[in-house]
């Protein structure tokens, strides 16, 4: 099995903060699997709908949307790329890394 390495910023800080500040456990999952999906890729665009994201992390479809919209805020995700259907892409940001 493949290892990734976190970061310690994403669970000494933005874990507490999504999870116990923001209250959106579901926003750090997806978080996860987006940041695991680009690292696996090597490339920061993950190119996944919405439905295969809330299949492959458990979670419903609408909590995943929710989830998306607030790691886009948070700019955790880039606002600026809009997802389409035909073209389901998010740019994972680290903004911790500069």
């Amino acid at each position: 099995m493949e290892r990734i390495g976190l970061d310690a910023y994403i669970v000494d800080v933005l874990m507490p903060d999504l999870v116990g500040h923001d209250r959106r456990p579901a926003t750090f999952i997806v978080f996860l699997f987006l940041l695991r999906e680009s690292a696996r890729l090597r490339r920061d665009t993950v190119t996944l709908s919405l439905q295969t994201i809330a299949t492959r992390t458990g979670l419903s479809k609408s909590a995943v949307q929710g989830a998306i919209r607030h790691l886009r805020r948070r700019r955790l995700l880039d606002p600026g790329l809009v997802a389409t259907v035909t073209e389901p892409s998010r740019r994972v940001l680290r903004p911790w890394v500069r």
